[in-house]
Parts: structure tokens; C-alpha cells; sequence
């Protein structure tokens, strides 16, 4: 059997009886039943089976089936499809798509990456969003004039401000949701432009700051559990920071214990440090 099947299929071509079925599978959704652990892809193939192969992946799950990275297994398969009732951890909707905006992988429908990045803008709140969006613009150089192209063709459809938003802020340098969170935690700060993954050179000896402000050559870089617990890059990291700091930069470091409004206070102390007076953003 195939690792995730339509129980009534295979019972009909005789390829199991329904003692076996019931008990050594294990149901997934209404007649889809595995054998295999229930991964996101486990999961996502179930789901498109339980639509009889008609549904399209959409949203998070079209995302990582793109290649996006940092879609956890856990979240919902959302699937463009009529149905009224759909079973826990499937969201169905029931919406508008063009031809030109499926495409197969693996041989199941799914969205192609712009139409992916149009729903995950339209339907998730804007930080989900916009982390989403920042791992697959990487995964698929997707570009946001591309979906706002897309987006025209349907003009009232919900949650199309929203959308604008989150793809104004999409950035395919960002190397992880931490990196993302941080950057819009900026964002929302100041409205001085922030860079990202800004190339710092030395000779031969090159370095990049996650991001940052070119004026003031002010940097940020988060820095994951990784880089305490590994040796090696502990060690690089000594010489990286020298380089950077050679290079003119102030380089800040954050991790996840600090809070928000540390981070703001460290920022602004930088900023102050280099006789730089940024722009706050003006508060709705």
C-alpha cells in the first residue's frame, strides 16, 4: 500500500480486506487512511486525496511542498475546494482560481508560488504572513509585483488590504521567523529603511550582518541557541564581530530572552552613538 491511500479504492481492487484496513492503518480524514507517521506532507497528501484528487494545496502547505522551510508540520492544510464541513485540520475554501495559478508537485494541485504568497498575505495575520512569505521568496523568487498582479484579477476579493501589507514588507534575505520578527519589530519603530543580509568585505574576508541601517552603519544580527552550543561557530564568531567592527560597524546581538523594548533601547542607544537621529513612525 502506498503510505497514505483512499480506504474505499483499495478495498474495491482487493488490495487489503476491512479487518486489515482498520486495524493497521490509521484514519486520517473521512476514507483516507496511512500507515505513516503524520507529517505535514503525510498530511497534505491525505488531504487532497479526501477532496478525490480535485482540491488544490494553497496556503502554508503549498508553501513548504514549494520548498519554503520553517512550516510547521503542525498547522492546518489549507485547500481550495467546495465543501461546507471539512474534517479537523483541513480549512476549505471555496474561492476563484485562475488555470494559470495551479500547477503539480509531486502530482498533487497546488498553487503556484504566487498565488501561494497571495493567500498566505490574504488569510494569516501580517507577522505569520509576512514570515511565511520572507521563506519563500528564497524557495522560489517569488517577487511581490508578481502577486499583487495575480491579486488585480480579483479585486474584491477578502482580505486583499491586508495582503498589500504583508507583501510591502516580504524580504527573501531574512534567515529565519526570529529574523523576521525582529526586522518588523523595526519596522513598526522607525521608519528608516532596514537592510537585510548586508555584506560586510575586508580584503578576501567577507561577512554578513542580518540586517541593518546603512547611515549609520548600525547592525543587528540574531543570533539562534547555535551559536553558543557549537564550537566552530563560536569561535568564527569572534573574528566575525572583529571584522565587522574594523569594517565601521556597530553590530548588535540579540537573542530570544530579550524583550522588545530592550532591543528598541539598545537600538536607539546605537543611533545616539552615531550622532543619528532616526524617524519614528507615526502611531495609528
Amino acid at each position: 500500500m502506498p503510505p497514505v491511500f483512499i480506504g474505499s479504492e483499495a478495498l474495491a481492487r482487493g488490495a487489503l480486506t476491512r479487518a486489515t484496513l482498520r486495524w493497521n492503518y490509521r484514519r486520517l480524514y473521512p476514507d483516507v487512511y496511512t500507515s505513516a507517521p503524520a507529517s505535514l506532507r503525510v498530511r497534505t497528501i491525505g488531504a487532497w486525496l479526501w477532496t478525490r484528487r480535485n482540491g488544490i494545496v494553497t496556503g502554508r502547505a503549498a508553501a513548504a511542498l514549494h520548498g519554503a522551510r520553517w512550516v510547521d508540520d503542525r498547522v492546518p492544510i489549507e485547500m481550495i475546494w467546495k465543501c461546507g464541513r471539512p474534517p479537523p485540520g483541513v480549512i476549505a475554501r471555496n474561492e476563484r482560481i485562475a488555470a494559470d495559478e495551479v500547477t503539480q508537485i509531486a502530482g498533487l494541485l497546488v498553487t503556484t508560488p504566487e498565488r501561494t504568497a497571495l493567500d498566505l498575505a490574504r488569510h494569516l495575520p501580517r507577522n505569520r504572513a509576512v514570515s511565511h512569505l520572507d521563506a519563500l521568496a528564497p524557495a522560489t523568487e517569488v517577487k511581490a509585483v508578481d502577486v499583487l498582479t495575480v491579486a488585480q484579477r480579483y479585486p474584491g476579493a477578502r482580505g486583499l488590504r491586508s495582503a498589500v501589507t504583508a507583501l510591502s514588507l516580504m524580504d527573501g534575505g531574512s534567515q529565519s521567523p526570529r529574523e523576521t520578527s525582529l526586522r518588523l519589530l523595526l519596522v513598526d519603530e522607525w521608519t528608516d529603511p532596514v537592510r537585510t543580509q548586508i555584506k560586510v568585505c575586508e580584503d578576501r574576508n567577507v561577512a554578513y550582518i542580518d540586517m541593518g541601517y546603512d547611515e549609520p552603519m548600525v547592525g543587528l544580527d540574531y543570533e539562534g541557541a547555535h551559536h553558543a552550543e557549537d564550537r566552530t561557530t563560536y569561535v568564527g564568531d569572534i573574528g566575525r564581530a572583529e571584522l565587522i567592527e574594523r569594517c565601521g560597524w556597530f553590530d548588535l546581538r540579540v537573542v530570544k530572552e530579550h524583550t522588545s523594548d530592550f532591543i528598541k533601547h539598545r537600538v536607539q542607544q546605537a543611533f545616539q552613538r552615531r550622532g543619528y537621529t532616526p524617524t519614528l513612525r507615526r502611531r495609528s
